[in-house]
């Protein structure tokens, strides 16, 4: 609860400035927005000493606001990247989750998926078709297109996070297929292969990286956990401790390599050259007016749920991405200017320690049979409705009824509460809220309740909204994130460079307010951004 009450608030926190004063003397010629997928807060207090290149340079050189969070519910990849990329909510900008049931479909869609676009690949042919065609504002880099003429590029491993950053449109939208082993876009973003992209992945096939060994970066006192501790789940070829060897579990690369390799340190490296790559090729900060470079991390991600926030794992591949962005950084002082260009850092979420082991440390946690409560919830539903199947599907926390069993409970006397009463007395669950209630209650009070209505969307959003209590997770292996919770909640916020003042900040921030603060360094503005400019990080 103490917790949830910090966040009371923070989405107009005084720290912040409104957006008619959004004005900037002299423009970065480049902005490098960067996200750490489940970089947690509480990372850089507790691994800061390790560093020495980039990520040291943001924590020693930049603006660190150390007491950042989301205020809502639904702290997941695609929800956080559209926050941070538009400044808005989830309630205003419609990712409500990574993917979401369908109720005219009947099936589970993603949050990119486009059924008018056509996914282009760079090698290999490809199925389907991802854009930001369900973002429904303007992200921070539509803006910067439709306002500065902007070049943009966005690249991350997973295809939620490089389109969210690029929102609608971009020069070179760029992601990791994962069910083909193969980088590709889409034709939301371009006509064919985007050459400069094409150039680079041909010069840089990931199986380059077959057979190389994850090893320990720092010597070994240096690590804060032991190696192999309980629960635990890495991908299948590697054990719980180092080093790792990224060779599948076949004689050649196989989908077991490239699970490693995404999982691995090599996968940031590799992100951080293509990056470099095409600044240097699409001529970025050379432009007349601010172009844009994006870059989500996630790697620290997949290796976070397989080894939890505890581990040995996560720490080094912290002080890996280090030299990484160190790397980054070096290379942008000389293409672009070490004053001309202004860097932004945050995450898209944060993360649960691993049950298994909050449960050693004496602490109330554990993992919450989501199927178990479906089953309850149909035998109670089947109790005052008659004989029938009453639940389409319940993902991460939203629980879908099928079409029509929502009004059929409610004027059914006693009959919803009763489902609700059966839900929220499954272990592990906190509150249950009805659709009704979160409508009109993205203001109140009651921070988790303000939380789930911040992350509920018409339309998209479950007709009963599970708030798991910490620790607590519904459906996972090795740990995850999701929740209202501080862990999940709470990530770091780094500005640097040009425009920036430097400095170590306790204010209330967002990380909707990451972006508006960038558009006040480049002169635009954010119309449908709910986040502000944050004052004290601006010169």
């Amino acid at each position: 609860m103490k917790s949830r009450l910090l966040l009371l608030g923070i989405a107009v926190a005084l720290t912040t400035l409104p957006h008619a004063q959004q004005t900037t003397a002299r423009s970065p010629k480049l902005v490098v927005l960067l996200m750490v997928d489940q970089m947690r807060a509480d990372y850089v207090d507790r691994f800061k000493s390790d560093w020495n290149g980039g990520l040291h340079r943001l924590v020693s050189h930049g603006a660190w606001f150390r007491r950042a969070a989301y205020p809502y519910l639904s702290t997941v990849t695609c929800a956080g990247h559209a926050t941070v990329s538009s400044g808005a909510w989830p309630h205003s900008h419609g990712v409500v989750q990574n993917a979401w049931w369908d109720r005219d479909g009947n099936k589970t869609v993603t949050c990119t998926e486009d059924p008018n676009a056509k996914d282009i690949g760079y090698g290999q042919p490809t199925t389907g078709g991802d854009s930001g065609y369900r973002l429904e504002v303007p992200s921070f880099a539509d803006e910067m297109r439709r306002q500065l003429s902007a070049h943009v590029v966005s690249l991350s491993l997973k295809e939620r996070s490089a389109i969210m950053l690029a929102g609608h449109g971009g020069d070179a939208v760029t992601w990791l297929n994962a069910a083909l082993d193969g980088w590709a876009t889409s034709s939301a973003f371009a006509a064919s292969r985007v050459p400069e992209v094409k150039a680079f992945v041909d010069a840089n096939p990931i199986d380059a990286d077959y057979g190389k060994t994850w090893s320990r970066l720092l010597s070994e006192h240096h690590y804060q956990s032991a190696d192999d501790v309980p629960g635990e789940a890495p991908p299948r070829g590697w054990t719980r401790w180092f080093p790792h060897v990224l060779n599948g579990t076949g004689a050649a690369p196989d989908a077991d390599f490239h699970a490693q390799w995404e999982r691995s340190p090599y996968a940031d490296a590799y992100l951080g050259r293509f990056a470099v790559a095409l600044a240097e090729a699409l001529r970025l900060g050379k432009h007349e007016r601010t172009d844009l470079l994006a870059v989500s991390f996630s790697s620290l991600d997949l290796a976070g749920h397989a080894f939890g926030p505890d581990s040995q794992e996560v720490q080094d591949m912290l002080a890996q991405l280090d030299r990484t962005l160190g790397t980054l950084f070096d290379r942008l002082d000389a293409l672009v200017g070490p004053d001309a260009y202004v860097v932004a850092l945050t995450s898209d979420h944060g993360v649960t320690s691993i049950p298994e082991q909050l449960v050693k440390a004496g602490r109330d946690a554990g993992r919450i049979d989501g199927i178990a409560i479906v089953d309850r919830i149909e035998q109670r539903a089947q109790a005052a409705l008659g004989p029938g199947k009453y639940v389409a599907r319940l993902l991460t926390n939203d629980l879908y009824f099928e079409p029509g069993v929502y009004d059929r409970l409610k004027a059914t006397p006693g009959a919803l509460q009763a489902v609700i009463d059966v839900a929220k007395a499954s272990p592990g669950i906190e509150r249950v809220f009805r659709r009704d209630e979160l409508v009109h209650n993205a203001a109140s009070k009651d921070t988790l309740l303000q939380a789930a209505a911040l992350s509920y969307f018409p339309g998209r959003s479950g007709d009963l909204i599970l708030a798991p209590k910490a620790g607590w997770m519904i459906g996972a292996i090795g740990t995850t994130h999701g929740s209202a919770n501080a862990d999940d909640q709470r990530v770091p916020i780094l500005f640097m460079g040009s425009g920036i003042k430097a400095g170590e900040h306790s204010e209330r921030v967002t990380p909707a307010d990451v972006t508006p603060t960038l558009a006040a360094l480049c002169g635009i503005t954010m119309p449908k951004a709910e986040g502000h400019a944050i004052a004290a990080a601006l010169k």
